[in-house]
């Protein structure tokens, strides 16, 4: 069970992405684990074929538990773990990975890893993560036709034999219908999907009365919303009544992750007022340059593609950390220890009121399209339960934005290891004096919190009057 965060020292297993057998390579999901925030998939830290499984889903562990034994790859298994990867995807035979790291507190590498971009390649039948993708929308592999290189199947096939399925076309195999498919009471230790479990909280479905028809037993989204339209209990059935039914697997009942995920930020956040000295500074930027520019930009792009002013605060505050490295790191043994990159965490909140930070890699690297579609897709999973294990291990420096809700001024609290915060209030409008001339103009106020052993106010000050800097020149970014 790796490390999630400072505030992590035990997860729940939620389910396996991959079965006994199946060949993984390093960076592949594997298991998706629930903390007291969120589910996060963890990816594989070296490759090999999965050998067993040590913890079964709906299992508590401390970090540090072992979670799966993984067989090396032999000659025979690696040439055929070669076939399955499409051409573009192969690796090279002398490649070698490093050993399994073991869990740790976030920090930084010990050496710099080079933004390299991936190539998109499709993935083949029986990649874990298409098989899984598969699994849920209730489609089989095999009878679908790829669209790939070579005839692979790709995510696409996938999403759009599920498409016909929905929509009544006959497809290649339609999925196994929940009227017909053997239905088995939700036991203890069951398999639920996060998603599934996510939404049975929003329709109130006790999860141990819902007949499931996934596979191996496992819940999905469809067996709760049809036991949502079946439930013979009534509307006002009182509250009392719901909550002493335990959830399943770990014995907690409705309401209880909520108390759980605001104890563990309480204990996190006294651990941060406790050890770290906190220092602020801040200041009210002139934003009319920035929103105009905006404006110019957003008319000559799509309208899924347009830029949103949070975008144009992360890459700012990206370039400046760069430009001040003393406030991208972290205090790891009586010493601030920078950041091997800039990996912006964004403040997000999930379920419960509860906020997880998760990073955008390499932030300071990315144009403006790139950091907007990074925060897109964050929130997005980050809401959905499929965050995964690096992006929240990474995270140098962490922005929390609540100009959505109203809020005009954020003084925030660092999340240790980290030794620094921005927060970013709303934009309002203010009179404004620039060459003795007064007129309104949109400004935003910018807070920073630092930590005292690592620098101090004046570090703070050029950091905030840099990011100014850059937004008086949005062009340039």
């Amino acid at each position: 069970m790796p490390s999630l965060g400072a505030d992590m020292d035990s997860g729940t297993l939620v389910e396996w992405l991959v079965h006994e057998g199946d060949t993984v390579h390093r960076g592949d999901p594997m298991a998706v684990v629930d903390t007291d925030k969120s589910a996060i998939e963890v990816e594989s830290f070296d490759e090999g074929v999965v050998e067993s499984f040590l913890v079964e889903p709906g299992t508590r562990v401390a970090v540090g538990t072992p979670l799966a034994a993984l067989a090396p790859l032999t000659g025979a298994t690696a040439e055929a773990a070669e076939r399955q990867l499409p051409a573009p995807a192969r690796r090279p035979p002398a490649r070698k990975h490093a050993a399994t790291r073991p869990p740790a507190e976030p920090g930084p590498s010990t050496a710099a890893r080079p933004r390299v971009p991936k190539p998109r390649v499709p993935v083949p039948v029986g990649a874990p993560p298409l098989r899984h993708h598969a699994a849920e929308l209730g489609v089989d592999l095999t009878r679908v036709a790829g669209t790939g290189p070579h005839g692979e199947v790709t995510r696409a096939d996938v999403d759009r034999a599920a498409a016909e399925a929905r929509a009544g076309a006959r497809p290649e195999r339609a999925p196994v219908r929940p009227e017909t498919a053997p239905v088995r009471p939700v036991a203890r230790g069951t398999q639920v999907s996060p998603y599934a479990r996510r939404l049975a909280e929003e329709l109130g479905v006790d999860l141990a009365r819902v007949s499931s028809t996934g596979r191996d037993g496992a819940v999905r989204a469809e067996d709760v919303r049809r036991a949502a339209e079946a439930s013979a209990r009534p509307p006002s059935a009182p509250v009392e009544a719901r909550e002493e039914a335990p959830a399943p697997g770990a014995g907690e009942v409705p309401g209880s992750w909520e108390r759980s995920a605001r104890a563990t930020i309480a204990a996190l956040m006294s651990r941060s007022k406790r050890e770290i000295p906190h220092y602020y500074v801040a200041t009210t930027v002139d934003l009319s340059a920035a929103t105009e520019w905006l404006r110019r930009t957003n008319r000559e792009r799509p309208v899924s593609e347009r830029l949103v002013p949070a975008a144009l605060l992360l890459k700012t505050t990206a370039l400046a950390a760069r430009q001040h490295p003393e406030l991208n790191g972290f205090w790891a043994d009586g010493r601030f220890v920078p950041g091997e990159d800039v990996h912006l965490g964004v403040a997000v909140s999930v379920r419960g009121g509860a906020l997880v930070a998760p990073a955008i890699h390499h932030t300071a690297d990315l144009d403006l399209g790139e950091v907007m579609a990074a925060l897109r897709d964050l929130v997005k999973r980050a809401r959905a339960g499929r965050l995964r294990r690096a992006e929240m291990a990474d995270p140098t420096l962490t922005v929390t934005d609540l100009g959505d809700q109203g809020v005009e001024e954020v003084i925030g609290v660092i999340y240790p290891p980290q030794v620094a915060l921005l927060g970013v209030g709303r934009i309002v409008e203010r009179p404004w004096a620039v060459d003795g001339m007064i007129g309104v103009r949109p400004t935003v106020r910018l807070t920073l919190s630092g930590d005292h052993r690592a620098t101090d106010g004046a570090t703070g000050a050029r950091f905030l009057n840099t990011i100014e800097r850059l937004l008086l020149h949005p062009e340039e970014l």
